[in-house]
């Protein structure tokens, strides 16, 4: 079994009890946040090794680090092996620092995107476009609603409940 999945099979396993994960989660976020405090530090440092190295440097268990590499993949210039990556695997932290952004306001990760770090990287301004532009992507815009008597939109020429709108 990879680690990845080992990780997910500890993180999301509905048969532990609620307590349990409720700690196990809190205490992943606060090493998570640990490790983005110190790549934020020095965003432009690309950070790379085994997950087992990666680990080591930020002292977590290997297969905390699997699910932060989980975590921050999507966020990343060139995508890791994550689904067959073992201890001895070679990883890069090397991240879109905008799409990171973005990516945590999606998760609605405010302990994450609104570390001090963020500040040295963006100003207020790119940071408000960029937290806009990620609630933006969620929403879904619908078109204007066809009243019974519009014309219909499948350019048959009748009226919309004449034709499409029609009970069958």
């Amino acid at each position: 079994m990879g680690l990845l999945q080992e990780w997910r099979d500890i993180a999301y396993n509905q048969e532990t009890d609620k307590k349990k994960l409720q700690k196990f989660w809190t205490e992943y976020f606060l090493v998570e946040k640990g490790i983005y405090e110190k790549l934020l530090s020095n965003p432009d440092e690309v950070v790379k090794g085994t997950v087992k190295e990666l680990a080591e440097k930020y002292g977590i268990p290997v297969l905390t680090m699997a699910g932060f590499l989980d975590g921050i993949d999507d966020s990343l210039k060139v995508k890791n092996p994550i689904e067959e990556m073992d201890e001895n695997t070679e990883v890069t932290l090397a991240f879109d620092k905008e799409l990171l952004y973005k990516n945590m306001v999606d998760a609605k990760a405010d302990w994450l995107y609104e570390l001090p770090m963020w500040d040295d990287i963006f100003d207020a301004e790119k940071k408000k476009k960029l937290y806009m532009d990620a609630k933006k992507a969620n929403t879904i815009v619908k078109g204007p609603k066809i009243g019974r008597n519009d014309p219909c939109p499948c350019g048959s020429g009748k009226k919309y409940k004449y034709c499409c709108g029609r009970n069958k």
